[in-house]
């Protein structure tokens, strides 16, 4: 047990040499990036809309696609006939705190490429890990909400349902498509950044 022990803490201990130090800032860089794109869309096909209607969701924002953002009113009309509540970003609380929690991980990863140390980068990929898991879990069960209380006194019924979290689904008579965007595949591309980042400083000596 104690050879186990002062094997960890001599891992924890292990100084960062400038590739890790230099992933981490470019960590840092693209979540800062995503603020600027959207992290999933959801699109929405039927015979009377032939472009579409298209939503975005950002890390602090909803917005609609269309001009000025419109599709996300009509989404709303739609939502109503069939007794969904209407998407209101003030609804969604989780975009209240999401930023500040990627301002905590990009100043610890800009702490962890100044100090240098194995164990800043163990924290902050811990930390980054369970907040995306966290995040996607609470967006399936937000989508699962708005799916399952539907007003009975609705003017259209239909089954519960949870609105897809990826992929395509037949709902009535919309097609659905739900997919990540640009934004999700920088913030995948800073946890792995952030885990290779550990992995190029392993050997390196205390």
């Amino acid at each position: 047990m104690d050879a186990l022990l002062r094997s960890e803490r001599n891992f924890l201990w292990r100084p960062l040499n400038l590739t890790s130090r230099l992933l981490l800032v470019a960590a840092a860089a693209a979540i800062i990036a995503s603020f600027f794109f959207p992290l999933w869309r959801m699109h929405l096909f039927a015979p009377q809309y032939e472009e579409g209607l298209s939503l975005y969701i950002y890390s602090h924002k909803i917005q609609g696609g269309g001009i000025d953002g419109a599709d996300l009113n009509e989404i709303n009309t739609l939502n109503h006939y069939i007794g969904m509540k209407p998407l209101r970003q003030a609804d969604f609380f989780e975009m209240q705190w999401m930023p500040f929690v990627f301002g905590l991980i990009i100043l610890l990863l800009l702490r962890a490429a100044v100090f240098g140390q194995m164990a800043n980068v163990v924290d902050v990929f811990t930390l980054f890990s369970y907040f995306g898991v966290f995040s996607i879990g609470a967006f399936y069960y937000r989508l699962y909400i708005y799916g399952h209380q539907l007003d009975p006194e609705a003017p259209m019924k239909i089954k519960p349902f949870t609105p897809l979290l990826i992929g395509t689904k037949q709902i009535a008579n919309f097609t659905e498509h739900s997919y990540p965007q640009f934004a999700a595949y920088l913030l995948i591309a800073a946890v792995s950044l952030v885990f290779l980042a550990g992995w190029f400083s392993r050997n390196e000596t205390v």
